[in-house]
C-alpha cells in the first residue's frame, strides 16, 4: 500500500469514526432516561427507549461492517500509518470511541441492575399481596358466622 493510499484509508476511517462517535454518543444519551425508566419501571418508556437503542445499534453495525477492512488495512501497515500526521488524531478519537462504548457498558450493567432490583421487588410485593390474602381469607372464615350457627341462635334466642 503506498502512502497515498494509506492516508487515503486514515481519512476513510476517520470518517467512519466520527459516524461511529455520533451515533455512540446517542446511545450513551439515552442511558440516563433509561436509567430512569428502569427504576420507575416505565415498561413503555423502556420499550422506547429499547426501539430507539435497537435503531442506532443497528447503524452502528453497518457502519462498523464498512470501517473493519479499512481498520484491517490500516492495520497491516501501523508502523507506516503511525508516521502519517492525521494517524494521531485518528488515534485519539479511536481511543474517545473506545471510552464511549465502556461507559455504555456500565450504564447497560446499571440499567440490568436496576431492572432485577424491580423484579425481586415486584415479586415480594405479589407474595406478601398474596400472603395478606390468604391472612384475611382465614380471618373471615374466623369472624363470620356460618350459616348452620346462626340457626342456633334465631331458636334460642
Amino acid at each position: 500500500m503506498t502512502d497515498d493510499a494509506l492516508a487515503h484509508a486514515l481519512a476513510a476511517y476517520a470518517a467512519g469514526l466520527e459516524a461511529e462517535i455520533a451515533l455512540l454518543t446517542q446511545l450513551d444519551a439515552l442511558a440516563i432516561p433509561r436509567t430512569e425508566a428502569s427504576g420507575a419501571t416505565d415498561i413503555r418508556a423502556l420499550h422506547g427507549l429499547a426501539d430507539d437503542r435497537e435503531r442506532l445499534l443497528g447503524h452502528l453495525v453497518r457502519v462498523e461492517h464498512d470501517l473493519k477492512p479499512i481498520r484491517a488495512s490500516i492495520a497491516a501497515e501501523r508502523a507506516r500509518a503511525a508516521r502519517l500526521p492525521q494517524f494521531a488524531a485518528v488515534s485519539r478519537r479511536h481511543h474517545e470511541a473506545a471510552e464511549l462504548v465502556s461507559r455504555i457498558i456500565a450504564a447497560d450493567e446499571q440499567t440490568l441492575a436496576g431492572l432485577h432490583e424491580a423484579e425481586t421487588a415486584r415479586r415480594f410485593i405479589a407474595q406478601a399481596i398474596e400472603a395478606g390474602g390468604q391472612t384475611l381469607a382465614a380471618y373471615r372464615k374466623v369472624v363470620t358466622p356460618t350459616v348452620s350457627s346462626a340457626a342456633l341462635i334465631d331458636r334460642r334466642g
